[in-house]
């Protein structure tokens, strides 16, 4: 694609970008809420293989995996108005459908910003294709298997102290799931984004040293923030790990600005 592509030349390839994204989450979203997985034993191996069923459907066997995975023994889901179930089954499949596009999602970003970079630039684009999508499966892997279950269970702790019966509402869960599981998932693309920057020639290594300590304030309070809960410790979860990823994304960019570097340079 030419970088001289006219302003409505960049604005037909945005639609025609964004109508991709919005197709591949939309028919994702839809197969969620029409097909279920049933498993099969062939020679002694099981295969899962979908089936139309809108009552056993793949956002409620997510939920229901949810439902016995990160509530704390005791608490039960509960809809309080008809059709509240109906919608956080929409939600999850919606969820489905953004994570199972992610993919199209990142190739049509990185499609839609390459022409404003140097070729250089948009050849390393592939190269953090794929760690884009893992960091951000990781970020939701993380949220889901450490911090999720945790959360709920030391919130819910305090009305087991004083011995009332602990419902939760279906929505309330999968929006208290569904924060932390985007609020990790762009999190962890922490790396990814400060090497991006770096692709720019704009900010070098050296930059992001030395505003470590910044760096970490900024962290603390983006962690604040996009925690649901006002405990003041899941935010800790997300805070610690991004320090990590940020001198991770460090570590990354001098060893690629050592790479680049001419061989009579290097040391």
């Amino acid at each position: 694609m030419s970088a001289e592509m006219t302003i409505r030349e960049h604005i037909e390839d945005l639609r025609a970008r964004l109508l991709h994204i919005v197709i591949a989450i939309s028919l994702l979203t839809i197969f969620s809420m029409i097909f279920g997985f049933r498993p099969f034993e062939f020679n002694g191996f099981v295969f899962y293989y979908p089936y139309p069923d809108v009552f056993h459907n793949f956002a409620i066997q997510i939920t229901s995996s949810m439902q016995s995975a990160l509530l704390p023994p005791g608490v039960k889901l509960i809809q309080t108005a008809p059709g509240q179930a109906f919608f956080a089954q929409m939600y999850v499949s919606m969820l489905i459908g953004m994570i199972g596009a992610m993919p199209i999602i990142i190739r049509e970003i990185y499609g839609f910003i390459s022409p404003a970079f140097g070729e250089r630039t948009k050849r390393a684009g592939t190269i953090v294709f794929l760690p884009t999508i893992s960091l951000f499966v990781v970020g939701i892997a993380f949220s889901y298997v450490t911090v999720i279950p945790f959360a709920l269970n030391f919130l819910y702790k305090y009305g087991q102290a004083i011995g009332v019966e602990t419902f939760l509402n279906i929505n309330d869960f999968i929006s208290f799931v569904l924060q932390f599981f985007l609020a990790f998932g762009i999190a962890f693309e922490l790396p990814v984004i400060m090497y991006a920057i770096s692709l720019t020639g704009l900010i070098d290594a050296k930059f992001w040293r030395h505003n470590f300590r910044y760096a970490i304030i900024i962290l603390v309070i983006f962690s604040a923030i996009i925690t649901p809960d006002g405990s003041g410790i899941t935010m800790w979860f997300v805070a610690v790990p991004m320090i990590v990823l940020y001198l991770g994304g460090i570590m990354t960019i001098m060893r690629k600005e050592k790479l680049s570097q001419p061989p009579n340079l290097k040391n």
